[in-house]
């Protein structure tokens, strides 16, 4: 893809950093990190990676991820954010949520945005406790249903439009995510990927806000969900912390509307960023691009 007019510098073009050669930038090039300050809330280690200080810091960037059904990747890696804590919705792509059932021609079919996982979860449950609890899907919904009321669809989220009662829902991590606005969306498998590029092409960019996407690719089983949220969080907090060192060194002026001098050199240490997560998370192969709403 060519350079967009709408961000003069920042290329919206897709990096597909698991094709991408390892390198290690030289003493005292851009990429390395500042001199810790007074003010500074943040340790980041040599490999890149960050550990927050008992306080944690101030900012957070906004997240959403991504997944087919909204059950499994996504919610693991909801979990791992809101836990952070880190504002954070998420959603699924698929055209109806399924689970798995007695047989590979027999899934559980739900409908996104109107079944919650409390209800997925009796309903299973009264079915077959037997088998919903060994497979692991009995876990799951338990897990959901205590971070969120149920699957939402990602093609039916009009950006900007106010989200406050998913705050009154219960939902983990809604707090920060009142405007209907995220700074980051990480899906979880490359046709997801696709589609919320596709999406958001298609949806014609009315509020004209960038919007790094990223897709992390995860098995679907439990114990790869597990291992790629853990790999999500560590990104996210990569990225916030970029994002806070930015708003320290040139101010906040425009940051919220996707503008502004902070915001500008932060995306365009994004790609960097997230070459440097790669070199520690090899087995998850990544994609990025930089999108608006």
């Amino acid at each position: 893809m060519a350079s967009d007019p709408r961000r003069g510098r920042v290329a919206e073009a897709t990096i597909d950093v698991s094709s991408t050669p390892e390198t290690t930038a030289p003493a005292g090039t851009d990429s390395e990190v500042p001199p810790p300050v007074a003010s500074t809330e943040i340790l980041q280690q040599e490999d890149g990676s960050v550990t927050p200080t008992p306080e944690g810091p101030s900012y957070k960037l906004k997240f959403c991820t991504v997944c087919a059904s909204n059950q499994n990747r996504s919610m693991e890696a909801h979990l791992q954010l809101s836990s952070a804590p880190y504002p954070v919705i998420s959603f699924g792509t698929g055209s109806l949520v399924r689970l798995p059932g007695p047989s590979i021609t027999q899934p559980n079919v739900y409908n996104f945005n109107s079944t919650s996982y409390s209800q997925m979860y009796d309903e299973l449950f009264s079915k077959d406790q037997r088998l919903y609890r060994n497979n692991g899907i009995l876990n799951m919904l338990e897990r959901n249903k205590n971070l969120k009321w149920g699957p939402e669809r990602f093609q039916d989220w009009v950006p900007g439009q106010p989200r406050v009662d998913h705050i009154s829902k219960g939902d983990k991590g809604s707090l920060g995510t009142e405007a209907g606005v995220v700074d980051v969306i990480i899906t979880c498998e490359e046709r997801c990927w696709d589609a919320v590029v596709d999406d958001l092409m298609n949806k014609g960019s009315p509020l004209n806000r960038p919007v790094h996407v990223f897709n992390v690719d995860i098995r679907d089983n439990h114990e790869e969900a597990l291992v790629g949220g853990k790999a999500i969080r560590d990104l996210a907090d990569r990225l916030n912390a970029a994002a806070t060192e930015e708003r320290r060194l040139s101010g906040i002026d425009g940051w919220d509307q996707g503008t502004g001098a902070a915001r500008q050199s932060f995306d365009e240490k994004v790609p960097e960023i997230l070459a440097s997560w790669q070199e520690k998370h090899p087995n998850l192969p990544a994609l990025w691009t930089l999108s608006w709403f």
